[in-house]
């Protein structure tokens, strides 16, 4: 009976012990909050267009780089129309709550979601086919300076051919939506796949920007799962521990 009882003692421990972590710690993006750049300090990063080139990343459109404290005041320079691109921010009469930097710091992305419309994209390596990954980043609908009128912006994240959709933020004239976080878990189809981030916004003309930064990948498992043992036992193994001790000790007893 007593080794019955020591054997589920020790089988309930060894499972409340290996009931942890759902996260591998590896994050597989590069330069994720976009602090790593090259070329001027803010500006316009599409591929036709380099004002500012950032490590990791290739933008295929109207795409930009703030940093912070910039996007409501000095903007970041269009290399394409020769001039600034400032978002409608406190600094310029808009008391919408846009801040000088994502809730991660430091630089992040303007994409124009309505005009010459372009994916921000990292080729991810050491993927292993068939796991599942987690992709998070924080993201923002805000809107060009200077342009009035309502409008949307969301963005597609896709890993490879899987696109997924965040959800459509709306904006008045000179709004800021304010940051949130997102989420989406991928299964991996190959070694080495496409991670693209693709503004899109209505109406062209306004223009809606959508902001990006935080970008971290990771593989992903299942939550870890909290076990609450049944009483009975919760009892036997409390009755294991308590039989184990009194052997040891008649053990010790004998002459």
């Amino acid at each position: 009976m007593i080794k019955q009882a020591f054997a589920c003692g020790a089988a309930f421990a060894a499972l409340m012990l290996t009931s942890g972590g759902a996260y591998a710690q590896t994050d597989l993006i590069v330069n994720g909050d976009f602090e790593l750049t090259s070329g001027h300090s803010s500006g316009q990063f599409d591929a036709a267009h380099p004002y500012v080139n950032v490590t990791g990343w290739v933008s295929h459109g109207y795409n930009f780089i703030f940093n912070a404290g910039t996007a409501d005041t000095t903007g970041a320079y269009s290399s394409e129309y020769h001039g600034p691109v400032i978002l409608w921010g406190p600094a310029n009469g808009s008391n919408n709550g846009l801040t000088a930097a994502s809730p991660s710091g430091g630089n992040f992305v303007g994409a124009d979601g309505a005009f010459e419309v372009g994916a921000i994209e990292q080729v991810v390596s050491g993927l292993t086919v068939g796991r599942t990954y987690q992709v998070s980043f924080y993201w923002a609908g805000a809107q060009q300076y200077d342009l009035p009128g309502d409008n949307t912006e969301q963005f597609q994240v896709s890993l490879g051919s899987d696109a997924q959709l965040t959800s459509i933020v709306s904006n008045p004239t000179g709004g800021f939506s304010g940051w949130r976080q997102q989420s989406f878990v991928y299964t991996a189809s190959a070694a080495s796949e496409t991670l693209s981030f693709l503004a899109i916004g209505t109406p062209d003309g306004v223009p809606p920007f959508a902001l990006l930064d935080g970008v971290s990948m990771f593989e992903y498992t299942a939550p870890p799962v909290t076990i609450t043992p049944e009483p009975g036992a919760m009892a036997l193994a409390a009755a294991a521990v308590a039989g184990f001790g009194t052997v040891l000790r008649r053990r010790r007893s004998r002459p």
